[in-house]
């Protein structure tokens, strides 16, 4: 049926592939160097509102099929 995918053409049902982990990885990564740069120096808006924008682009790579 045109459409439907029954896990024969390639597509990654279930799983994500290495640009969408390498992805993840950045965005854990960049949460626990903006913590602690909060903790040893203060909280800088800026560094928190690009970890945000980080964090969106990664859900929305692991939401969207590649």
């Amino acid at each position: 049926m045109p459409g439907s995918t029954n896990g024969t053409n390639g597509s990654t049902n279930g799983s994500t592939n290495g640009s969408t982990k390498a992805m993840g990885a950045l965005t854990v990564g960049g949460l626990v160097a903006v913590t602690a740069y909060t903790v040893a120096l203060g909280s800088n808006g800026w560094l928190w509102f690009g970890w945000v924008v980080l964090g969106l682009l990664t859900l929305a790579m692991v939401i969207t099929p590649s």
